[in-house]
């Protein structure tokens, strides 16, 4: 008899339970849940509109504000989230019958054993803060990054940015991830401006004069070219010889690009540059 009304004081209390405590477990989780969706579709939502902006311009690129609003947008999601899945955890374990308060001095010595592991990830929360607020770069940007510990440096386009990441795609079509605190040197070659370089190689015996006027024709073509033009932000120019041996010397031609766009620009440059100097014999290839 004792044994029956036992259970059936159990099964009571655990229906009480699940009526009170546990449906408010349940609707914790599914809020976070609705919630995260919520915030990444606005998330979504902004950066399409940032995308949007950015096609339907005259600007081939993004502009530095854009790619900054961007990886702001980013930034601030992955914040939220964190705090939001921190604080609705607490909930549930107060829910579940843990006290916090009697936690304090456990968790005070958990905290300092897992401070000196954490310190990397302070370290990359930091360091992406002061990423993020100086503007050192942004979604779109293509960087080059010097990894602590690494001979080889991480270089590509930048596809997301937290306050502990960087991601990047490179040419490959690879996924590079570098923790932000590992980050010890960025090159930004698609920020306001880029220059593309070409070192044209001919003989040493060639009238310098006139390969001279050929690469000119050749900045002045491709500035007058349409297509050409809307990546360039002035004319093509031909800085002279930059380096002479017995057999050879290499004429230096620059022109400054859109950010991002100096790749592009640059092949063609060295196609037309290639295609002139064969018809006047002077060189193969350039």
């Amino acid at each position: 008899m004792d044994h029956t009304i036992l259970a059936a004081g159990t099964g009571s209390d655990l229906t009480n339970w699940l009526r009170s405590s546990g449906l408010e477990i349940v609707l914790l989780i599914v809020g976070a849940m609705l919630f995260s969706r919520f915030v990444t579709y606005i998330r979504d939502r902004v950066t399409r509109r940032i995308d949007a902006g950015f096609h339907s311009s005259d600007s081939l690129v993004r502009s530095e504000a854009a790619k900054h609003r961007h990886a702001l947008a980013q930034v601030l999601t992955w914040v939220v989230l964190s705090l939001v899945y921190f604080l609705i955890a607490l909930e549930v374990l107060r829910r579940l019958g843990f006290q916090l308060g009697g936690l304090v001095a456990p968790a005070a010595v958990l905290g300092a054993a897992l401070g000196f592991g954490a310190q990397r990830v302070v370290q990359d929360l930091l360091a992406g803060f002061f990423l993020i607020t100086e503007k050192q770069y942004g979604y779109g940007d293509v960087v080059r990054i010097s990894v602590l510990g690494s001979p080889q440096e991480a270089e590509g386009t930048v596809e997301d940015v937290t306050l502990r990441i960087t991601t990047l795609r490179n040419v490959d079509g690879e996924v590079v991830t570098v923790p932000n605190g590992q980050i010890v040197k960025v090159i930004n070659l698609s920020k306001d401006w880029a220059r593309a370089a070409i070192d044209v190689p001919v003989p040493a015996t060639a009238d310098i004069n006139r390969v001279n006027e050929i690469l000119h024709e050749v900045c002045a073509k491709a500035f007058a070219d349409r297509k050409l033009k809307t990546l360039l932000l002035d004319e093509p120019t031909v800085m002279g010889v930059e380096d002479l041996t017995v057999d050879q010397m290499n004429i230096k031609m620059v022109a400054r690009t859109l950010p991002g766009k100096q790749f592009e620009v640059g092949r063609e440059l060295r196609v037309r540059v290639a295609a002139a100097m064969r018809r006047e014999g002077l060189s193969e290839t350039a």
